[in-house]
């Protein structure tokens, strides 16, 4: 038999979702590119879709995740603030340890095939 195990993860405040994995890659594109309109283009994304997600996250959130600049002759712009760098890193580093405790359950479950 060939086991997979899927799974996905998001972390809720107030029973309403505030992370999750595309949260968390249109944060990644917004700091590689420094701007919310171009993140959502490469993410394939409406600006109004990415817009309403950062916006539901900097309002759930303790603090602010991004801030934003006003456009002008170089155009304005978006930046992570410490705080949201620091929730990438956290969700990446829960991510990580599910996927590593979900593959050990499923050789456990491999495992049992084999003894049977």
């Amino acid at each position: 038999m060939n086991y997979k195990i899927k799974s996905r993860i998001w972390i809720e405040v107030d029973d309403r979702v505030f992370l999750g994995e595309g949260r968390i890659q249109l944060l990644k594109a917004i700091d590689e590119v420094g701007s919310l309109s171009k993140a959502a283009k490469a993410l394939q994304l409406s600006y109004k879709k990415a817009w309403h997600l950062l916006n539901s996250m900097n309002t759930s959130g303790k603090q602010h995740i991004t801030t934003n600049s006003i456009g002008g002759k170089g155009g304005g712009g978006t930046q992570l603030t410490e705080y949201g760098r620091d929730l990438i890193k956290i969700f990446d580093q829960i991510n990580k340890n599910c996927w590593s405790f979900l593959d050990q359950e499923l050789e456990a479950l491999k495992k049992l095939d084999e003894e049977k």
